[in-house]
C-alpha cells in the first residue's frame, strides 16, 4: 500500500523546489520565457510571497506582501535555507495581465486573474462568446505554468545541469539584497 504522507511530503518538496527555483530564474532573467510555440512571456513574483522551513514544531515561514515590495525579509529566508511555499505570479503576454497564486503542496491556484473580457455583446455576437473568451484565458495561463515547469523539470531530473543551477542560484542569492 502507498505511503501518502510521504507522497505528499514529496510533492510538496518539489514544489517548494519549483517556485524557488522560478523565482531565481524570473528575476535572473528578467522575467523572460518562450512557450513551446515559441511565444514570448513574462513571468514575475508578485506582490505575495512565503517561504518557509523546517518541519513540525521547528517549522518557521516568512510572508511578505506588498505591491511593490522588495521581498528582503522572503529573501533572507531564501537565504538562511528556507524555500518558496506560495506565490503570486504576475505574467504579461503583450500588454494582457494574468496573476495566480500557486501553492507548492499541491500545485492549487488560487486568486486566478485573467485580462478583462467584455461582456457586453452587440447584437448577432454569439451568447457564449463572453465564456469561451475567458476559458481561452484561463488555458493560455496553463500553458504559461506548464512551459516553466516543463524546463523546470527538465533541469532538476539532470543531475549535472541541476547542479549547475543550484550553482547559479547561490550566486544570484548572495548577490540579491
Amino acid at each position: 500500500m502507498p505511503d501518502y504522507t510521504l507522497a505528499a511530503a514529496e510533492s510538496a518538496l518539489l514544489g517548494q523546489e519549483f517556485l524557488t527555483w522560478l523565482w531565481y530564474k524570473s528575476e535572473s532573467r528578467a522575467g523572460q520565457f518562450k512557450t513551446a510555440h515559441g511565444e514570448a512571456f513574462t513571468l514575475f513574483m508578485a506582490q505575495k510571497v512565503t517561504v518557509a522551513g523546517g518541519e513540525g514544531e521547528s517549522r518557521e515561514t516568512a510572508s511578505v506582501s506588498g505591491a511593490h515590495t522588495e521581498m528582503s525579509e522572503a529573501r533572507l529566508g531564501l537565504k538562511r535555507g528556507k524555500k518558496v511555499d506560495r506565490a503570486m505570479l504576475a505574467f504579461d503576454l503583450d500588454g494582457q495581465n494574468w496573476s495566480v497564486q500557486l501553492r507548492c503542496e499541491d500545485f492549487s491556484l488560487s486568486g486566478l486573474r485573467t485580462p478583462k473580457v467584455e461582456t457586453r455583446r452587440e447584437e448577432g455576437e454569439d451568447p457564449d462568446g463572453a465564456f469561451l473568451e475567458k476559458a481561452f484565458l484561463v488555458d493560455k495561463l496553463l500553458e504559461f505554468l506548464d512551459t516553466v515547469y516543463a524546463e523546470f523539470l527538465v533541469l532538476r531530473l539532470s543531475s549535472r545541469a541541476w547542479q549547475e543551477e543550484v550553482a547559479a542560484f547561490r550566486v544570484w542569492l548572495a548577490k540579491a539584497d
